[in-house]
């Protein structure tokens, strides 16, 4: 049973972050303007009537049923995410002896959907922020690894292999998690921003190798969407900077942890997870070229989203194993 459950939950939290990438790019994260309902209703207003009274209630916020459904539809699958961890919780604490491990990553799991929550809530209170909807992201990442990482104690059971290439490959498997996650976070940081086109051509941005920036104003974190500290609109070099941002990142994280596959593919014991990670990282390359070449169509830049976390979960998978391993 408490196998099954976590299988479900970390399916579910994939399924999640896929939907939320869905909620941003389809421009619906502020479809119910108020939380955890929708126009002061527990569902989507469906009569003329109720419309009516939602679109007096919220007079500066048109009613948009298709992106009222959207968000909503989101929070009821993140509502169910967070209860079915809720169970985990429950479950490993109380069975704490038969299941023979900790109920630490579950507990922390449980405290981590209560954060989500919070930060869900404010990003619709706070009108999508910027920080606040990275920090989300950020935050749904994270539950997917850790979620990941629970499933995998339930099935894995160390290999024994000779150790020495392990111990070598444990510290830069290690140090390309923390690549990647520090360029979903910058993902993270365009998308919050919608500056996903700010550079409209490959490999050039706006026709120069180094264009016009402004990373100050771009990398000021406290700010409301599109201004900046001071209040002011945007600029194009702000938008530039954090997109050129990406993008270089992008490179550091492609030639970083395609030399790791190769390593691993080279590794006896880990080759199909050297090719799994290689696989899904260049199709992710080319998902992000081709949103950028394609101007962002939205099942392109969704399917760009869930590469992201099918490679987190490819380099959670590497190092679990990477750690396994026993002499």
């Amino acid at each position: 049973m408490f196998r099954k459950l976590v299988l479900v939950a970390a399916f579910l939290a994939f399924s999640v972050m896929v939907f939320g990438a869905f909620v941003r790019l389809s421009d619906a994260g502020l479809g119910c303007p108020d939380w955890p309902g929708c126009y002061g209703h527990v569902a989507v207003p469906q009569s003329a009537e109720a419309r009516g009274l939602a679109q007096l209630k919220f007079p500066d916020k048109p009613f948009d049923s298709a992106k009222a459904w959207i968000e909503m539809m989101h929070r009821y699958l993140a509502g169910t995410l967070g209860l079915l961890m809720l169970a985990i919780a429950i479950y490993a604490w109380r069975k704490r002896a038969e299941l023979r491990q900790s109920p630490a990553l579950p507990l922390f799991l449980a405290g981590l959907v209560v954060l989500q929550a919070l930060l869900g809530m404010w990003t619709v209170t706070m009108l999508l922020k910027p920080v606040v909807v990275s920090l989300h992201l950020l935050g749904g990442m994270a539950t997917l690894a850790l979620l990941c990482w629970l499933a995998l104690l339930q099935y894995a059971a160390p290999q024994s292999v000779n150790a020495g290439k392990m111990r070598k490959l444990k510290f830069w498997s290690w140090f390309g998690f923390l690549l990647l996650v520090m360029q979903i976070a910058l993902g993270g940081w365009v998308s919050a921003n919608y500056a996903a086109l700010a550079c409209s051509d490959f490999p050039l941005c706006n026709g120069n190798w180094v264009p016009e920036m402004d990373f100050a104003r771009g990398f000021h974190f406290l700010r409301e969407l599109g201004m900046t500290a001071e209040g002011e609109p945007l600029s194009k070099p702000v938008l530039t900077a954090i997109h050129w941002a990406h993008r270089l990142g992008a490179l550091i994280v492609f030639c970083y942890l395609a030399l790791l596959a190769i390593a691993v593919v080279r590794t006896q014991g880990l080759q199909k997870y050297g090719a799994l990670l290689l696989i899904v990282l260049c199709v992710q390359v080319v998902l992000g070229i081709g949103n950028v070449l394609l101007s962002l169509p939205l099942a392109l830049a969704v399917a760009h989203n869930a590469a992201a976390a099918l490679l987190l979960i490819a380099m959670v998978v590497l190092n679990f194993k990477i750690n396994r391993i026993r002499e």
